[in-house]
């Protein structure tokens, strides 16, 4: 009886009971315990004493006797343990990991874009798919041939504070200047505007890059130099593409203080083009040419002349950019989105 008694007094209210405590029902219940005096014995709820018993009690003497064996409540609880859990997905939805491995490594996706994309354009059921968080998990788990290193920006985050310093050029239009409705993105035709250098040598070219606020689009214009000639002949370029339409492709323009774009503001005089310069060293201002600037690493790493790159692989840079799926798009791609833009357009004019 003590025996029983020290083995009923290491039992754990909320745990699992064990097999000794199985032990315990079976005698009880043979001395006539009610379910209510052994579940205050082994300090546990009626109810698990209940459940504990249906699923202990055998059939004897052809069915005409039931009784509780704790033998039987064991080998039913381990067999129980053995579903219990959640299954991993990764064999079930095989067909839907070499999707994601085929668009990962061919395209360039994302995980979140692998995941989401396959709904948000049918190509599989939400039943048939594992959301972002499983896949990097699948990712941590080495199960997908995917491995953390190919993931460029899941260890690359930069936790600087923001600051905003004193503008010491003052090139034109401060970007306080700008609408605040500009910074919702719901309007089309918001442009922010950098330049990506290549090798630091003088006669090295130089990319100029212009992205849309609302739909992602991305231009990459390949110029000479880093000069403010070469840039206004570029935008030049560009205005003698969308001629009539400028005006309502081209609203406002956000850039830096570079003395590069110190003539940007001169293209308020030959149309209703606003430009703005952000704050000095504050290259969140203009966060989504930065953005889109880090996708052409990928391709042209840091002091790597741009005059070693074909104009056809500039080309091949700003399709992939913008055929990219986005989460913010609802995983559209902004060409997508800016192609239904240009048409409403159009179609007003």
């Amino acid at each position: 009886m003590d025996s029983l008694h020290s083995t009923m007094n290491q039992h754990v209210k909320g745990k699992h009971l064990s097999f000794e405590e199985r032990v315990i029902i079976q005698l009880r219940l043979k001395d006539g315990y009610s379910l209510r005096a052994i579940a205050r014995e082994l300090n546990c709820s009626p109810s698990t004493i209940s459940y504990e018993v249906k699923r202990g009690t055998v059939k004897l003497y052809h069915g005409k006797v039931k009784k509780y064996k704790a033998t039987q409540g064991h080998d039913a609880y381990k067999a129980h343990r053995k579903n219990c859990g959640r299954k991993s997905d990764f064999l079930r939805k095989a067909q839907f990991m070499r999707y994601v491995h085929k668009h990962f490594f061919k395209d360039g996706w994302s995980l979140d874009v692998c995941s989401n994309r396959a709904t948000a354009v049918g190509e599989f059921a939400s039943s048939d798919v594992v959301c972002t968080k499983t896949l990097y998990n699948y990712v941590d788990q080495g199960l997908l041939g995917i491995y953390n290193y190919d993931l460029p920006e899941k260890l690359k985050r930069n936790t600087k504070l923001h600051r905003i310093r004193k503008n010491k050029k003052k090139l034109g239009r401060s970007i306080e200047e700008r609408p605040k409705e500009i910074n919702k993105r719901n309007e089309f035709g918001h442009w922010e505007c950098d330049l990506v250098l290549g090798h630091k040598s003088k006669d090295d070219e130089v990319l100029l890059t212009l992205s849309e606020r609302m739909s992602r689009e991305f231009l990459i214009l390949r110029i000479p130099d880093k000069t403010s000639v070469s840039v206004m002949q570029a935008f030049k370029e560009l205005q003698r593409q969308y001629s009539e339409h400028w005006n309502d492709i081209f609203k406002t323009i956000t850039t830096d203080n570079g003395s590069e774009f110190a003539d940007l503001s001169n293209l308020e005089k030959v149309s209703n083009t606003l430009v703005y310069y952000a704050h000095p060293y504050t290259s969140c201002d203009k966060g989504t040419v930065e953005r889109h600037n880090g996708l052409i690493r990928r391709f042209i790493p840091k002091g790597e002349a741009i005059a070693n790159y074909s104009l056809q692989d500039i080309i091949n840079i700003e399709t992939w950019c913008n055929s990219l799926p986005r989460k913010i798009l609802a995983y559209h791609t902004p060409d997508e989105i800016f192609e239904r833009e240009l048409d409403l357009i159009y179609q007003a004019a």
